[in-house]
């Protein structure tokens, strides 16, 4: 017989892509403080935009590499 946290982690992969990314944020902010996630409302926002054009498949990428560059590029 399974568990109740199997039968509920085997619905929760059954709902669509946009609606488990919605649990995980929810389920990783109850692990914390929510006060030590606590974002301005726009850069909630700007977060659902971002993971939204990823999805949709309007994100413009970088190879990794040049994103490593920029990246150790900026705290030099």
């Amino acid at each position: 017989m399974p568990t109740l946290t199997a039968e509920i982690k085997s619905q929760i992969l059954s709902l669509p892509i946009g609606e488990r990314a919605d649990l995980a944020h929810d389920l990783i902010l109850s692990l914390e403080k929510p006060d030590d996630f606590a974002y301005d409302p726009q850069y909630e926002a700007e977060i659902r935009r971002r993971i939204d054009s990823v999805f949709n498949g309007t994100a413009k990428g970088l190879p990794a590499d040049e994103a490593l560059d920029r990246i150790e590029a900026r705290f030099r």
